[in-house]
């Protein structure tokens, strides 16, 4: 991207990375992780950003562009949810499975998160278990995104159908849905060289 002439802003969330530990994860509606957002794109005299999420980061830029457009000039969603589809259930036990007794699992997100791995875990894992998360749909809101949005998912995804991310891109008006065959949940890190042409590609054809 940066070879490419883009300027980057790349920030560690709330709880995660090298940023300070959280008490919780305001899941679904990421309202704690939206004022961050807002209050980094405030520190900026820019009137619009693209804004490029991953998972939990692209709900989160979902939600900014519903809640703040004039904020947002294009999206690339990769892997984001809208609602909780009954695969992502028992996978998310499978996952807690793995951070109890996985002792690479676990070495993982400390080299990602350094002392707070476990908190940051718990947080994500407690988060998507709770009523709000179970009975959360996202869809009714997303007709009102008005910037071009790039919808990644991965065919083989571990947390959802490619049905999820066909919802997605069916209920913004302009939007582009690409699934990539043989990739999973981390398409970024499995497929770097194909995620980023194609990212290149839409933001080219955007006029970004």
């Amino acid at each position: 991207m940066v070879a490419a002439g883009y300027n980057l802003i790349l920030y560690d969330r709330w709880g995660y990375g090298g940023s300070e530990s959280r008490s919780h994860l305001a899941v679904p509606g990421f309202e704690d992780d939206l004022a961050d957002l807002q209050a980094i794109i405030n520190t900026f005299n820019t009137s619009s950003f693209t804004l490029i999420g991953h998972s939990d980061g692209g709900t989160i830029a979902l939600y900014q562009a519903v809640q703040n457009p004039d904020s947002v000039s294009a999206l690339i969603v990769v892997a984001a949810h809208i609602y909780l589809e009954t695969k992502m259930q028992p996978r998310i036990q499978t996952i807690r499975t793995a951070f109890q007794n996985d002792i690479r699992f676990r070495k993982g997100l400390e080299s990602a998160h350094g002392g707070q791995f476990e908190s940051t875990f718990y947080n994500w894992f407690d988060g998507w278990r709770t009523p709000q998360a179970l009975e959360w749909d996202m869809r009714p809101v997303l007709k009102k995104i008005r910037c071009p949005v790039l919808v990644v998912q991965g065919e083989a995804d571990e947390y959802a159908t490619p049905r999820h991310a066909m919802d997605i891109a069916e209920n913004i008006p302009s939007s582009e849905l690409w699934l990539a065959s043989d990739a999973g949940h981390m398409l970024p890190q499995e497929i770097p060289v194909e995620f980023n042409q194609k990212v290149l590609k839409f933001l080219k054809t955007i006029g970004e």
